[in-house]
């Protein structure tokens, strides 16, 4: 089964920045640890401050979407409701 990859970056508004920095780090660690996570980066721009750049590669396709089931339920998942994101999901 191939791997899922998925590319791009976030930009997060102005008001939640704080919160979003705060709690990266224990979304960073959760999602490391889940079953299929291959790799799973999200590094503060240089010159945007408001811009993540995210790198995640997941074993499967299924462990992709168990991600995706997991982030939309957690504390992550409701704090960055209104983040924009820009990704490229290969397959």
């Amino acid at each position: 089964m191939p791997k899922v990859v998925i590319k791009g970056f976030i930009i997060v508004q102005s008001m939640d920045l704080e919160t979003v920095k705060r709690e990266l780090p224990l979304h960073c660690e959760l999602t490391r640890k889940e079953p299929g996570c291959l790799l799973f980066e999200v590094t503060p721009h240089e010159s945007n401050q408001n811009r993540f750049d995210v790198y995640e590669e997941f074993s499967s396709k299924a462990a992709f979407e168990a991600h995706q089931v997991r982030v939309k339920s957690s504390r992550w998942g409701r704090i960055t409701a209104n983040v924009e994101r820009h990704y490229q999901i290969v397959e």
